[in-house]
């Protein structure tokens, strides 16, 4: 379900969906993008990504907080293994758990989650 999520993106380098999951329930999703209110554009003309895009990691902790769930002792399910700036997030966030089905090129998101104590899991989506 990240993955179609992931398709809402309008990001052209790399598309990234996630969901926050508790009781077996969606609290929360998110799809990299831009900030609401800005152009759905990500990349400049040389494909270049602004630095105001979020990820979706970031837009699903955004949207929870803006709603009447608590993100405490979640999952979330993340097409893309998080960044540092994401990891920080989701621990601060109260997540307990992170599921990824593909490795970001840096692993340091992945280091400080498992340094917090955070459950880190990589599903292979391509494995029968």
């Amino acid at each position: 379900m990240a993955y179609i999520w992931s398709e809402n993106s309008y990001c052209q380098r790399r598309r990234v969906g996630a969901l926050l999951v508790k009781d077996q329930m969606i609290i929360s999703d998110g799809y990299n993008g831009t900030p609401s209110g800005f152009e759905n554009i990500c990349e400049d003309e040389n494909g270049h990504t602004y630095p105001y895009v979020l990820h979706a990691e970031a837009n699903a902790i955004s949207k929870v907080a803006k709603s009447n769930n608590s993100s405490l002792d979640s999952t979330l399910y993340v097409t893309s293994s998080p960044c540092i700036e994401c990891a920080k997030l989701i621990i601060q966030a109260g997540i307990s758990r992170v599921v990824y089905a593909e490795k970001y090129r840096l692993e340091d998101g992945l280091d400080l989650l498992k340094r917090a104590g955070i459950e880190v899991e990589f599903i292979d989506i391509n494995e029968k």
